[in-house]
């Protein structure tokens, strides 16, 4: 437990039996010593061991520090003290799906980058079962630090005269400088697979299933040499823990609903392609299992209709015989912007803007040589989530020209910045109080920093 001293008689009392307790050294039963104390927070220890394992994380996963670790790590540990002990005090605790949900995607990501968990196992010098308890430890404690800081700064709702002040107050070297940014609408569609094509992907899935279910092969190895899913063909078809909501709804449906390991499902249309599953393991409301994913092969001839088909669209849009607006609606096959009107979201911002480099690079060739009202001919185009050829048109709507930011065209930018700095000092002010009102004993040969906040050094 951690406990907030006050009195200067509670803080002689504390310091007497913290440094008594930890002397600079902690040791076993033996008297051998077996860890060194770097800081005291409150009543918690920051062992070396403990820097030293952040430290070994952070250069693992390719982090690099400004200034010397060994100030910014106790630093960053003792500010994880402060607000994990707050969580305590109001009783916050992490979404803990939403920590599976992390750690699993992040040893899906480090598999998929070192293709083995004992290349994994390598690299981290941990067992997997050590990484993943790691990772789950961590992400855990950041998901809780999240939720205490925004409880912190939930009254931070700036109002337009706030955004506006903030902005007049801006100094010039300040204003932040937007680059050139473009509106953009698109259909698109996808190639027609002639029905053999479907009919012998299928076949191929059925011959995998009978030689798994016979004993012949191993899913794993079939996944493996024959999966069309980069992603976790390496890993034998293996997918990782998932909720159900991280799947399209046809996967997830057939998925969630097998209860034998040794038997293989049905076979599963989806827009990725056509699927057998294998379950592996059920733990809660997650599952992992394997798949093999193949995918009909498209035909030259088939996207030269495709591109012929859009591109007589286009003449029909240019002649005023259809609205770009209705012919998305009615045509297009891309589920993300049919019902928008053909409107591309910029997900890393949720704005309808976007900088050259986040469009795809086939729309940001046409669309760098557009005029506004402008329709592209029709182009093939790598859809990079389902990673498949799709035809498409594009019609650039607006050009906004690299400029310094103004409250009329870059409103939500400037309220972003507020809100930001409004947390920032509400934060900082918090930090700055609560290390006042706790014990911190800093060891000698640990304190020679300039630390991120003042008051650490008492």
């Amino acid at each position: 437990m951690r406990v907030k001293i006050k009195s200067a008689q509670m803080l002689a009392c504390g310091a007497a039996t913290l440094a008594a307790a930890t002397l600079a050294f902690a040791q076993n039963p033996a008297g051998n010593i077996i860890d060194e104390v770097a800081w005291v927070v409150g009543d918690e220890p920051i062992y070396k061991s403990e820097i030293e394992e952040y430290y070994q994380q952070a250069q693992a996963e390719g982090q690099h520090f400004a200034t010397s670790p060994y100030c910014v790590i106790p630093e960053q540990i003792a500010l994880e003290k402060l607000y994990l002990n707050q969580a305590k005090t109001d009783t916050i605790e992490a979404p803990e799906n939403a920590v599976q949900s992390a750690v699993n995607q992040r040893l899906n990501y480090i598999l998929s980058s070192l293709g083995s968990k004992e290349r994994a196992e390598q690299q981290f010098g941990k067992s997997w079962g050590q990484i993943r308890e790691f990772l789950t430890d961590n992400f855990r404690t950041q998901y809780t630090i999240q939720q205490v800081q925004q409880s912190l700064t939930k009254d931070v709702k700036p109002t337009p005269a706030d955004v506006r002040k903030y902005y007049a107050n801006l100094s010039p070297d300040s204003i932040p400088f937007v680059p050139m940014q473009v509106e953009v609408q698109v259909i698109t569609i996808n190639p027609v697979i002639p029905q053999q094509e479907i009919d012998d992907v299928k076949a191929r899935l059925r011959d995998y299933t009978e030689r798994v279910n016979s004993g012949e092969s191993e899913f794993s190895s079939l996944a493996f040499f024959y999966s069309e899913d980069p992603g976790s063909a390496k890993q034998g078809g293996e997918l990782g823990f998932h909720n159900k909501a991280d799947f399209v709804p046809e996967f997830s449906a057939v998925a969630f609903n097998l209860s034998d390991p040794k038997k293989v499902s049905r076979i599963v249309e989806t827009e990725y392609g056509y699927h057998i599953i294998q379950l592996i393991e059920k733990r809660g409301e997650q599952i992992n299992c394997r798949h093999i994913l193949l995918r009909p092969k498209v035909r030259r001839a088939d996207i030269d209709s495709a591109v012929f088909r859009l591109d007589s669209l286009r003449k029909e849009i240019n002649a005023g015989v259809f609205q770009f607006d209705e012919a998305a609606r009615y045509v297009s096959q891309d589920k993300d912007t049919k019902n928008n009107k053909g409107i591309m979201i910029n997900s890393q911002t949720g704005s309808t803007r976007f900088e050259m480099q986040d469009l795809p690079t086939e729309i940001a060739q046409r669309v760098e040589r557009m005029q506004p009202g402008d329709v592209s001919e029709a182009f093939v185009m790598m859809d990079q989530a389902k990673n498949k050829e799709v035809v498409a048109i594009v019609r650039l709507t607006n050009r906004i020209e690299g400029h310094k930011a103004n409250l009329a065209d870059d409103y939500n930018l400037l309220k972003g910045m507020y809100e930001e700095k409004a947390k920032e000092r509400i934060l900082k002010n918090w930090v700055e109080q609560k290390i006042k009102n706790i014990y911190v004993r800093i060891e000698d040969g640990w304190d020679a920093c300039e630390f991120q906040y003042e008051g650490w050094k008492k």
